[in-house]
């Protein structure tokens, strides 16, 4: 009976050091697997690639406003960039970069449900679904985009013809 009170006794008092509650900060190791778990090198990668062709097409515009021409190489050395860009990404320093940044934020606890639901089928699905999702998105989004920054642009030049004194800043921006 003795030994088993003093087991009793020394698990009470090694409990809370051995276990670590939803409510602490989320460790080094917690984010670590957290960002395994998501796959965040790939992810990433898949995010930046998907996001290309709004680049390029942003970028093919540029030169048309700026040169009036877009060189006939244009998308074969946009590509190759790319590729290289991809290729040469210090993914291993970005994730390391954004570990603070998650404890800052989330728990340990947050972490463990994240973990949970990237480890289920769903949480997978949304991993591989969403850079198709965010790219089709932006495309729906871009037209809507350009024209309230086009508006936003025209005020802001009226608004300073008509008032030299006055900056950018001192115009509210209104929809």
């Amino acid at each position: 009976m003795k030994h088993f009170l003093l087991a009793v006794i020394c698990l009470a008092i090694a409990a809370p050091v051995l276990a670590q509650t939803a409510d602490e900060p989320a460790t080094r190791d917690d984010i670590i697997l957290l960002l395994r778990t998501m796959h965040s090198h790939d992810f990433t990668q898949k995010i930046i690639a998907t996001q290309s062709d709004a680049m390029r097409q942003l970028m093919r515009e540029q030169l048309m406003k700026e040169k009036g021409t877009v060189p006939a190489d244009f998308d074969t050395h946009f590509a190759k960039e790319m590729d290289a860009l991809l290729k040469g990404m210090p993914m291993d320093e970005m994730m390391q970069a954004m570990i603070p940044a998650y404890q800052k934020h989330f728990t340990h606890g947050d972490i463990e449900a994240m973990n949970a639901f990237y480890s289920s089928p769903v949480g997978q699905k949304v991993l591989q679904e969403l850079p198709a999702v965010m790219q089709e998105g932006m495309q729906e989004m871009m037209p809507i985009l350009t024209k309230y920054i086009n508006n936003w642009k025209d005020r802001t030049q009226k608004e300073m013809q008509s008032s030299p004194g006055k900056t950018p800043q001192d115009t509210p921006v209104q929809n």
